[in-house]
């Protein structure tokens, strides 16, 4: 059973969705592939306090990762795109290309695209921290005014490629 709350940041209002209590989706006003509204079912102020306590210290500087349970449906390549999305430390950037070839595939930056563009759980899994190639914003969900002051936020770098 889904249910949604929807809490306030300084990127505007974030729709929280949770399957079976476990979160599986964050939204943004806007937002490109965000699901209807009614597919996040009744709402409920009650569930999501851990989510938005942690999402509160980040935006407040104090929390550089998340430590949330989430329940993220994809297909098995969009799974592994997002759980090396996890692993681009706060303030850090990757490029697609990096991402493919972590992933094992350095031809599949394309696909990398596609399955980061479907993220849904934005900001805590943190797709807004990769860019294109030569270091220029590409793609969003949340639309690039929101990417750049994201990384602009976090005091993004570009790190050395580790793959």
């Amino acid at each position: 059973m889904k249910q949604h709350t929807i809490t306030d940041s300084p990127y505007g209002p974030l729709t929280l969705v949770a399957d079976d209590g476990v979160l599986c989706g964050l939204y943004m006003t806007g937002q490109r592939h965000r699901p209807p509204e009614e597919n996040f079912g009744p709402r409920d102020e009650t569930l999501f306090g851990d989510a938005e306590d942690q999402l509160k210290a980040y935006f407040a500087g104090e929390l550089k990762e998340f430590g949330l349970e989430l329940r993220l449906h994809g297909t098995p390549f969009q799974r592994s795109v997002w759980d090396e999305l996890r692993k681009i430390p706060y303030g850090e950037t990757r490029t697609y290309g990096e991402l493919a070839a972590a992933l094992g595939g350095p031809s599949a930056s394309r696909a990398v695209g596609l399955a980061n563009g479907k993220n849904p759980v934005g900001i805590i899994v943190p797709c807004h921290r990769v860019i294109g190639a030569g270091g220029g914003l590409t793609g969003y969900g949340g639309g690039l005014e929101r990417k750049q002051r994201l990384l602009e936020f976090e005091g993004a770098t570009r790190a050395p490629a580790l793959f």
